[in-house]
């Protein structure tokens, strides 16, 4: 671990970016040059104190996961990122790792759209990162680990996370899921991560093994989806994908009509922002943050 080149280059990196940047507010009489360290703990994820002993090289070695978390923070480009992991003395990123990566330009118009439900989502489903309107009108779909952080093996083996659609609308779904990685699993071949969690849900989930054996691919999801949220009730919402085909990232944002029931329900989320839900079940599985340190 270089602590010396570790902090230079983050605080170099820092001071390259401005509020407007990176979609936080400039504030009035703001003497700072760049980012503030406060502001780019909060864009990473971790505490403020954490952060500073990074960049001061007075903490212990960040973990692989927070140093990725702090080049998605920053905006770096692939090779920067790459660059700091070599100064924080983990060598190149292990390919799951590199896949998380999000390019600057996706994340600058994620930055953009801070009052809109928006996030931008994995091959297999995973959630990578999340507007607050999109933690407000979801939960929180970024702290998971291990198979459970993609969508379709949530959806097929927890409960819980259906809650947030309507019944009659769960067939459809599972299907929708289940064409969606094979598509996944055919493009990246049998030896895949795709691959290994299509075979993972055959051995735990009789129902995706049934809808597995049907050999669907021409299944995708609607651009109009219905929610059952538990605060402000049902909503249509109409959800656009943007996708950046080099790193098989998509970018998903949700509108309503103007003038609907649905688009005054977007406006009650907007006030109660990423709030937990209390006393809701869906929220208690949902809403846990990402811990704060490596």
């Amino acid at each position: 671990m270089d602590r010396s080149g570790l902090g230079a280059f983050l605080r170099g990196r820092r001071e390259a970016l401005q509020p407007e940047d990176v979609g936080l507010p400039r504030r009035p009489r703001r003497r700072a040059r760049g980012l503030r360290r406060e502001e780019v703990a909060e864009l990473s994820g971790m505490s403020s104190d954490y952060y500073a002993r990074i960049e001061r090289g007075t903490g212990p070695q960040p973990s692989e996961q927070m140093i990725a978390a702090i080049a998605r923070g920053l905006r770096l480009t692939l090779a920067e990122r790459d660059h700091l992991f070599l100064l924080a003395g983990h060598g190149t990123p292990r390919p799951a790792l590199r896949g998380d990566h999000i390019s600057p330009g996706l994340m600058r118009i994620l930055d953009r759209l801070h009052d809109t439900p928006a996030q931008i989502m994995g091959s297999l489903g995973e959630t990578l990162v999340q507007t607050t309107m999109a933690t407000a009108l979801l939960g929180d779909q970024t702290h998971y680990s291990g198979p459970a952080r993609s969508a379709v093996y949530r959806w097929f083996t927890d409960p819980s996370s259906r809650l947030i659609y309507p019944v009659c609308d769960h067939p459809l779904h599972g299907r929708a899921y289940t064409a969606q990685l094979r598509r996944v699993a055919a493009r990246q071949g049998p030896q895949s991560p795709a691959a290994a969690l299509a075979r993972r849900l055959l051995h735990e989930s009789e129902e995706f093994a049934v809808i597995w054996s049907e050999h669907q691919i021409d299944l995708a999801f609607t651009d109009e989806k219905r929610l059952a949220h538990p605060e402000v009730g049902e909503l249509t919402l109409h959800c656009q994908a943007l996708l950046d085909p080099d790193r098989e990232h998509s970018l998903l944002v949700f509108t309503a009509t103007p003038g609907t029931g649905s688009y005054e329900k977007l406006q009650v989320l907007a006030v109660i922002g990423a709030q937990r839900l209390t006393g809701d079940p869906l929220a208690d599985h949902i809403a846990s943050p990402p811990p704060q340190t490596g």
